[in-house]
């Protein structure tokens, strides 16, 4: 595949804890520790001529009701040229450890809001990145009758969108049969260093930046 990002573009990473890992939100440029950095620096030395800008507003703890609520200021007005979503994880979660449950349908909705959006408002290429869970600890295991039909939509709206997809559900399934679950994500959702770049490497494969690789 032909590299998608161009000369001197502007890629913004949206989402939860995963993106946000640790990031000092009073410096606008700062990546956290996580695989929006690890992503951004592999990028930016395999490809320095393109002087590509990379930017996280990634937030713990979010929804994707709560990008829905916050995508003016932290999407619209950055004028991107392409958004990198990842959400979806603690639309399950909150289900089990709050009782505050998001449908499949409630989900799917916000999901196409956010697309929508980005699409008509700033012509910008998306890139999505579908959640995952590992059964660490055991508990995690009944998450998937919640999180799987959230899976599904993340899928079929990169297909309706004509995003690009990164396959992280059967990635970390495929990597846990070379290591542990927990090796990979410690409690089941927060990837380990190494999970991390696991994410980045299939980021970059998604936007053929092979160079990365």
């Amino acid at each position: 595949m032909e590299l998608q990002i161009k000369q001197g573009d502007t890629v913004l990473f949206q989402g939860d804890s995963i993106t946000d890992a640790g990031r000092n939100k009073e410096a606008s440029a700062d990546l956290g520790r996580g695989y929006a950095l690890m992503t951004a620096a592999l990028f930016a030395a395999a490809y320095p001529e393109l002087q590509v800008r990379f930017l996280n507003r990634g937030i713990s703890g979010n929804r994707a009701k709560d990008l829905v609520g916050r995508w003016d200021a932290d999407c619209i007005e950055l004028r991107p040229a392409w958004v990198s979503i990842y959400i979806g994880i603690n639309d399950t979660w909150r289900r089990y450890d709050r009782g505050d449950e998001t449908s499949a349908e409630q989900f799917e909705k916000e999901y196409r809001q956010l697309l929508t959006r980005t699409k008509e408002e700033l012509g910008a290429g998306i890139i999505m990145v579908e959640p995952f869970v590992l059964p660490v600890p055991e508990d995690r295991k009944k998450w998937r009758e919640d999180l799987d039909p959230k899976i599904d939509v993340v899928r079929h709206l990169a297909r309706e969108f004509g995003a690009k997809l990164v396959p992280l559900d059967g990635l970390f399934a495929q990597a846990s049969t070379s290591a542990t679950p927990s090796y990979w994500a410690p409690d089941g959702v927060h990837p380990s260093p190494a999970g991390h770049a696991l994410i980045a490497k299939a980021w970059l494969k998604a936007v053929g930046a092979a160079a990365a690789l």
